[in-house]
C-alpha cells in the first residue's frame, strides 16, 4: 500500500508519527505520507517538524516516508498561497482538504485548490465536471477515500474522473492505526466506488507513479 494523506499528533491523529509509520510498516506499506491539516497559523510550525521526523524515520527504518500537508478549511483566496509556502517549505506532497459531503467546507475550495496547482484534492465531495476537467489540465489528482463519511461521494467522484480522464489516486486520511488498509482493502474500496479491477488497478498504479514523481522532485 502507498498512501498520501494520513493525520498524527501534529494535528488530530491519535498517534505519534514514529508509530504510525511503524503501524504501517506492519500492515504492509510501502510508503506513507504524514500529512496533517494546516491554515496559516500552524502550516510553518507543523510542517518542519514532519521534514525532520520523515527524514530521520527514513534513515531508520524501510518504509519510506514523506513529508506533507493537508490545508485544511483555509478561505479558498488563501488557499494558492499556502500552497506556495507549503512547497517552498520543502512539502513533498501537497493536498487540500475538498467539499466533504459531512464537514461545511467552504464553497470554491476544490476549485481554488486545482487552480493552485495541488497534488491531490482530498475526499472532493460532490466536485463538478467543469472542475474535473480543470483538474484534468492542472496535473490534480481526485481522491478515493477509505473515511468513514467522506467516503459518501466515492461513486461519483469516480464516475466524473472516468468522464473527464482525471487521474485518481487512494488514500486512507488515517487518524489512528484502524484506518489504515491493505493494499487488498484499497481495491475493494476503487469496486465498490464503481470501478471494475482492471480500473482499480490503474488507480493503485496511479499511487505507484505519483511516489515516482515525489522521488524525482527530491
Amino acid at each position: 500500500m502507498i498512501d498520501f494523506h494520513t493525520h498524527t499528533l501534529f494535528s488530530d491523529g491519535v498517534l505519534n508519527p514514529s508509530e504510525m509509520v511503524r503501524r504501517a510498516r506492519v500492515k504492509g506499506y510501502r510508503a506513507i505520507a504524514l500529512t496533517d491539516h494546516v491554515d496559516g497559523s500552524t502550516l510553518d510550525f507543523v510542517l518542519p517538524r514532519i521534514i525532520k521526523v520523515s527524514r530521520e524515520l527514513n534513515h531508520f527504518q524501510p518504509t519510506i516516508v514523506i513529508p506533507g500537508v493537508e490545508i485544511t478549511h483555509a478561505p479558498p483566496a488563501q488557499i494558492p498561497d499556502l500552497v506556495e509556502q507549503a512547497r517552498k517549505l520543502g512539502a513533498r506532497v501537497v493536498l487540500v482538504h475538498g467539499e466533504s459531503p459531512v464537514e461545511p467546507v467552504e464553497p470554491g475550495t476544490n476549485r481554488a485548490a486545482i487552480e493552485a496547482g495541488v497534488d491531490i484534492l482530498a475526499h472532493p465531495g460532490f466536485i463538478n465536471l467543469e472542475e474535473v476537467r480543470w483538474a484534468v489540465r492542472n496535473g490534480v489528482r481526485l481522491e478515493i477515500t477509505a473515511r468513514s463519511g467522506h467516503s459518501l461521494t466515492n461513486g461519483h467522484v469516480a464516475r466524473l474522473a472516468r468522464q473527464a480522464g482525471a487521474l485518481l489516486v487512494i488514500d486512507t486520511d488515517a487518524h489512528a492505526p484502524g484506518d489504515l488498509i491493505t493494499r487488498e482493502r484499497a481495491g475493494q474500496i476503487l469496486v465498490g466506488a464503481g470501478l471494475d479491477e482492471k480500473q482499480a488497478e490503474e488507480v493503485l498504479a496511479n499511487n505507484e507513479n505519483l511516489l515516482h514523481t515525489v522521488f524525482q522532485a527530491g
